[in-house]
C-alpha cells in the first residue's frame, strides 16, 4: 500500500447557509485515483461543508493506512486555520475544526495547499452532483 496521498476537498452551500455537499479525491503517488467520493449534507455553510469534506478525508485515508497526506483545497479559510494558525472565530466550525484537528495525530504529516478554485474542478464537480442529484430526488 502507498505510504502518501494526494487529497483533493471541497465544500459548498448555495444559499450559504443552503443545500450543501462534498467531495473528496484521493490520488496515490503516482497520481492513480484511488477514491472518489461526494455526499450531500443538508443544510450548511460554505465552511462547514469545506470542514466536513476534510474530515471525511482524514477518514479515508485513515482506512486506506495513509501515513502521510498532501491535501489540496480551494478553502483559504481552511488551509489558513489548518496549518497557519489563523483563529477559528465561526462558532458553527469550531467543532469540524476540532474533529478535523484530532484527526491529524492518525498520520506522520499533513501538508495543506491553498490552490485555485480551477485546480481544484474534480473535487468541485463531486459537491455540485452531490446537491444537484439530492435536490432533484
Amino acid at each position: 500500500m502507498f505510504n502518501k496521498f494526494y487529497i483533493h476537498t471541497d465544500g459548498g452551500a448555495r444559499g450559504n447557509p443552503g443545500p450543501a455537499g462534498i467531495g473528496i479525491i484521493i490520488e496515490d503517488e503516482q497520481g492513480k485515483i484511488i477514491l472518489k467520493k461526494s455526499k450531500f449534507l443538508g443544510t450548511k455553510t460554505n465552511n462547514q461543508a469545506e470542514y466536513e469534506a476534510l474530515v471525511l478525508a482524514f477518514k479515508e485515508a485513515k482506512k486506506l493506512k495513509a501515513k502521510n497526506l498532501e491535501i489540496f483545497s480551494d478553502s483559504e479559510l481552511l488551509v489558513g486555520q489548518m496549518s497557519s494558525g489563523w483563529k477559528v472565530r465561526s462558532n458553527n466550525v469550531k467543532s469540524l475544526h476540532i474533529k478535523a484537528r484530532e484527526l491529524l495525530d492518525n498520520f506522520d504529516s499533513v501538508v495543506f495547499r491553498g490552490v485555485p478554485r480551477e485546480e481544484n474542478k474534480g473535487a468541485d464537480k463531486l459537491v455540485n452532483e452531490a446537491i444537484d442529484n439530492k435536490i432533484k430526488n
